[in-house]
This record gives structure tokens, sequence and C-alpha cells, in this order.
């Protein structure tokens, strides 16, 4: 078969949601979509650039972070490449990494990179039968969203963030936050706090971010599960969102995207605005800490660069190195060259995500030409 090449996304509208394959579940070790060859050698500007088409059934769930993200890409890779049926459902990253081990899916999208204390990556290469691999591809700024009647611009710092969160401040009129925030009338309102009910990748980084810097305020260290011991815990971003909306008082730290659409103040971090640019900073900051094809990385969340906004997760694409059916590798690394590409990642500002840094882009890109 012919392969085609993928233009342009922009201008390509987010689709709600994917539908499920008809075929049903696709396994990471033995789904079989079929896939046309030929085309530009592995490695070269053009193929990853413009990206593979390839035709059959591809599945994947995860991470509710990257999901308007992914579903971006979905439809604009789908638009021009009419025989790929491609689904993927955010039921939260710990739910698809379950899924990826469980081999029900052909990879998995996940806020945070497979642990090693979980046994996480051996399991997963057992499912794979080769090499899992952690591959970054969306940066996914975390919002601390609020709800004050009258409060338009709201400044927090690391310290007031994990107070808030532990319920050391009770009160949103309370001396410290009045003292980062001169001028700004503060209500007499009790603070409502709303975290994530299920496993959270975005838990997992926010959490990781509040006990690095101010392990007396947020003793916990980070997990995918809230161990806050305040707050009210809502299913995924949407349901934590909604929370803050409608709840007068209310704070919780929501994906980018989610904070955008359901139209929430987001607090400054340090004077820090969130925005792409000031996301993209911190991501530059952060060291790859993975070895080989494995693209793990180390955030940077104390980064002293001027105009980064640190609280940030990078989504991951949970991969296998080497698919048993050589098409479902093909498959795979196909949509997610493209995912990875210029031309789709200067895309993501307007889904309320941020771009990959250029250093960062091209080794996923060598990464995902090894993918077999």
């Amino acid at each position: 078969m012919k392969i085609t090449r993928i233009g342009s996304a922009s201008g390509v509208a987010i689709v709600a949601a994917v539908a499920l394959a008809a075929c049903g579940s696709a396994s990471n070790a033995s789904s079989s979509p079929s896939t046309s060859g030929g085309g530009a050698p592995a490695g070269t500007a053009s193929a990853a650039a413009a990206g593979n088409c390839f035709s059959g059934n591809l599945n994947a769930e995860g991470s509710t972070a990257q999901q308007n993200a992914i579903l971006q890409a979905i439809s604009a890779y789908q638009s021009k490449c009419s025989g790929a049926k491609i689904s993927y459902n955010g039921t939260g990253s710990g739910a698809g990494i379950t899924s990826f081990i469980a081999k029900q899916v052909d990879f998995a999208g996940s806020d945070s990179e497979l642990s090693p204390a979980k046994g996480e990556p051996a399991k997963a290469s057992a499912a794979c039968g080769s090499t899992a691999l952690d591959i970054p591809m969306v940066t996914g700024p975390i919002a601390i969203s609020y709800n004050l009647k009258g409060v338009s611009k709201l400044n927090l710092t690391p310290t007031l963030i994990a107070q808030l969160f532990s319920g050391k401040i009770t009160k949103w009129n309370d001396p410290a936050i009045a003292a980062a925030n001169p001028g700004v009338t503060l209500p007499d309102e009790s603070v409502s706090v709303f975290f994530r009910s299920d496993s959270s990748g975005t838990t997992d980084n926010f959490t990781n971010y509040m006990h690095t810097v101010d392990p007396t305020d947020w003793v916990a260290p980070h997990a995918k599960s809230w161990t806050g011991k305040v707050g009210q815990g809502k299913a995924k971003t949407a349901g934590v969102a909604a929370a803050v909306k409608a709840t007068p008082g209310g704070i919780g730290y929501v994906e980018w995207s989610y904070a955008l659409q359901n139209q929430l103040p987001m607090a400054s971090v340090n004077g820090v605005a969130l925005t792409a640019e000031s996301a993209g900073k911190a991501v530059a900051a952060a060291q790859i800490i993975g070895t080989g094809n494995d693209l793990s990385l180390k955030l940077d969340y104390k980064t002293t660069a001027p105009g980064a906004y640190p609280i940030i997760l990078v989504t991951y694409e949970i991969v296998c190195s080497k698919y048993s059916n050589a098409s479902t590798g093909t498959a795979v690394k196909d949509f997610l060259s493209y995912m990875a590409s210029p031309t789709f990642q200067n895309t993501l500002e307007s889904v309320g995500s941020a771009p990959l840094p250029p250093s960062i882009q091209a080794k996923v890109v060598a990464s995902l030409n090894t993918i077999s």
C-alpha cells in the first residue's frame, strides 16, 4: 500500500471523544494493524515531520492531562490517514499503565514515568517481551485554580501552596497570603481543597513538587494517590475542575487545558504566571535520567530560571521497544512520530499544553525511530 504523508494540523477542531475501534481491545504484545511499507528512511527529517500513515486499529489509554492533546492529534492524523482507527480512553495514568501491563492496549499515556519502586518497568517489559520505554511527548502545566469572588489575580509562593493543600492555612484572608498579594482584598472565606480521587500522574507530580520545595509542610513523599489529610476527592481532572468552579473558596490542581476550558482563574507562582513559554522554560531545565532509548526526565521544581513556571508535568507514552507483531510497532511509531513532530507540537498551546523543547523533541524522534 502506498504511504501518504500528514500535512499541517493547524485549524483542526478538537474532538470531544474518539470512538473505540470496533474490533475490540488491542494488546501491546499481539495486536495487528496493517501498515504500509516503504517511505522515507527512518531518522530522516521528512519522515519525522510528516509521519507515515498506517491502516488498522491502535488502542491506548491513560493520562487525562494529555487527553485534549492526543484527541487533537488523533483527529488530525485520521483526517489524512483514513485507514487508521485510533482510540484513546482518558482513564488516568495508573489505569493506563495497568492496562498496558495487562496487554489490553498498544501504548499507555502517563503523567509520570514507570515507577521502579512499584516494579513497573520490569512488569511492562515482561508484557512487551522487550524493554518498555518512557517517551516524553507533551508538556502539561499544572494550574493552581481557585474560586474567589472579586480576586482575578492571585500570587502564591511554594510554601503557601503546600500549606493550603496540607490544611495548615484554612482561611483565604490569612496574613501569609495577604503578604504575598499586596493591594488585593482577600475574602474572609474558608479554603476548600479538592484533589483527584483516582490514581493520577498529575497527583504524583503535584505532590512531588510540594514535597520537593517544602518538605516541612508537605511531609509525605510523592504518590499517584492523594496522601493529604484535608479536602474532597473528585474523579479525574474534570471532576476537580467542576468542583472548584462550583465552590466559593475552592482550590485545586488541574491540568492547564481544563482550567482554560472551565474559565478558572489560575494563581501565579512567585510572581510567574502560567503560559506555554513559562512552562517550556521549566522543561528546558529538566535532565534526562533514562538510559538508552528510555527518556525519563527529572524535573527541576526548584529551578531559578528567569520566567519559569515550576509546576509542570511531562506526559509520557509508555511503549514497547520491540512489539511481537511488527505491524503494531510500526503503527505506534508512525502515530507517535507525528505527535512528536514540530507540525503537531506547535499546535499544543491551543489545547492548553506546551511543546517539548527542541532539544528533547530531537531525542524523542530518535528514540521512536528505534521501535519495531
